[in-house]
């Protein structure tokens, strides 16, 4: 009884592959109980045969591919009550903490930051710190919240023993003076900051003819360079 029923299936088997008859797919589960295919498989089927026929699309072209937003930061324009040698400083002090030069400080990166500082602070201050200026709630510091922290220092918004406090403090980034211009309140800085565009020219002005000067001195040293080559020729 055994063998007639090994006969059949190799001889059923034999006929599939030589085309003579097409292939059953047979649920076993459902052909004992006469139960339809479960609603979770077709789904997952369906939402298969989806994400296929969508990315054939977008290989004919068909499709169009939809591109992240994406929000460009200007630090210079957003915290203008700053001049660009201090954007410039927070950026070298941020960069410098970035160990995993993944564009953030995370919280690892905060406290060696704190310690370097002579500032160590616990683990629950460190998080605290993050917190207070973590707009988009990712547990890390990007470039433009770590700027939030000198803005909230100069307007005053800091407690003076804050860990964040601390940090604007310790940084040798002086926000105080040089960045409000002495004023006694943020909001009068603001005001005496109407100029700042002003400000802002002048001083990309005196960083193009830095380096219009550079480009100069250079050009000189080669045809130097090159008088003296062909003295030896």
């Amino acid at each position: 009884m055994a063998s007639d029923e090994l006969s059949s299936k190799l001889s059923r088997r034999l006929q599939i592959e030589e085309g003579a008859e097409e292939p059953v797919a047979v649920d076993l589960h459902g052909a004992q109980d006469g139960s339809e295919e479960k609603p979770s498989t077709a789904n997952a089927d369906s939402e298969l045969g989806a994400k296929l026929m969508r990315r054939e699309e977008l290989n004919e072209g068909q499709g169009e591919r939809v591109q992240p937003s994406m929000k460009v930061f200007n630090p210079y324009t957003e915290f203008k009550e700053f001049s660009r040698n201090q954007i410039k400083d927070m950026e070298k002090m941020f960069k410098t903490f970035d160990a995993g030069k993944d564009n953030y400080i995370d919280l690892m990166e905060l406290k060696l930051m704190m310690e370097k500082l002579d500032a160590p602070q616990t683990h629950l201050g460190l998080k605290n710190m993050i917190k207070e200026v973590d707009e988009d709630l990712d547990n890390k510091l990007s470039f433009r919240e770590f700027l939030l922290i000198f803005r909230k220092a100069a307007a005053g918004e800091l407690l003076e023993d804050s860990g964040l406090s601390v940090l604007a403090r310790l940084s040798e980034i002086d926000v105080s003076t040089e960045g409000v211009k002495g004023a006694k309140t943020f909001f009068e800085a603001k005001v005496e900051a109407i100029n700042v565009s002003n400000r802002f020219e002048a001083e990309i002005r005196q960083e193009q003819e830095v380096k219009k000067k550079q480009a100069e001195e250079q050009k000189v040293r080669r045809a130097a360079f090159k008088d003296l080559q062909s003295a030896f020729k």
